[in-house]
């Protein structure tokens, strides 16, 4: 059984109901494509930018729950190669009895990957030498730069880590590092630690949807590296609003699943 937080139960109840309504007043984008009765063309060309690159700026979100609860649901366990320390932590952690310990729980960023899939809208912010994604969840954010710049060789630990980008033709490729080791990857408790090395290939096949690859190499924790997809849709006519999450959580003692 998955650990049972208050956050991330209550950010599965939202993706139980998307596609999500628009949060903010209703304001029509006239650059969206639409069929001919107003609804978004999901399925028109992607946009690109004036350089020629995939233009993947929007508002999105992950359709479901499914890789927050378990960033590994669609492999076999034998395709999560854990470390015998980290598979033990792992099953210790699906009992229940370590619910208090996840970081959102205490209203702490969840890091890289996990906040990709926690089911609240994220924002692309595309720029030819940076790359922001604002993230509605606890208003967090990330810089991934573009500039050429090598990812740090002795970084001060950081929830988040550090980002750094480059265009492989389609796909934008994010590498980032860093981590301070303090988050787990999903709800069912898959470890991390500060050797986390995070790939992750954004890819807009359509207008109105975004794959993201995501791979997993932390040598202390797995034996190999491990790799999902990540599907996101698009969120037409909207944008993010305040999320706040630092102070008054009471839920924390009845944080243990039965």
């Amino acid at each position: 059984m998955l650990s049972k937080i208050s956050l991330a139960g209550w950010m599965v109840l939202c993706a139980a109901l998307s596609p999500l309504p628009a949060q903010w007043l209703k304001l029509p984008d006239t650059s969206i494509p639409r069929t001919k009765d107003g609804k978004v063309n999901l399925t028109a060309p992607a946009p690109r930018k004036a350089d020629g690159k995939a233009d993947l700026s929007g508002i999105w979100i992950v359709p479901g729950p499914k890789y927050l609860q378990n960033l590994a649901a669609d492999l076999k366990p034998g395709d999560v190669p854990m470390q015998p320390w980290a598979a033990a932590l792992t099953k210790e952690r699906q009992s229940g009895l370590h619910a208090s310990e996840e970081s959102d729980a205490n209203c702490l960023p969840q890091g890289v990957p996990k906040i990709n899939v926690t089911p609240v809208p994220f924002k692309i912010v595309q720029n030819p030498d940076e790359v922001i994604i604002l993230y509605e969840a606890f208003g967090l954010y990330r810089q991934i730069f573009m500039d050429g710049r090598p990812l740090p060789k002795d970084p001060n630990p950081t929830w988040m880590g550090y980002s750094v980008g480059k265009w492989d033709g389609d796909a934008l490729v994010v590498d980032t590092s860093g981590f301070n080791g303090k988050t787990w990857l999903d709800q069912a408790g898959h470890p991390a630690t500060e050797a986390l090395h995070v790939t992750e290939r954004f890819r807009r096949p359509d207008f109105g949807h975004l794959t993201v690859e995501v791979t997993i190499n932390d040598p202390k924790a797995y034996t190999r590296p491990w790799t999902v997809t990540e599907t996101m849709q698009f969120l037409p006519d909207t944008d993010l609003l305040e999320f706040v999450c630092n102070e008054n959580n009471r839920d924390l003692p009845h944080l243990v699943t039965h």
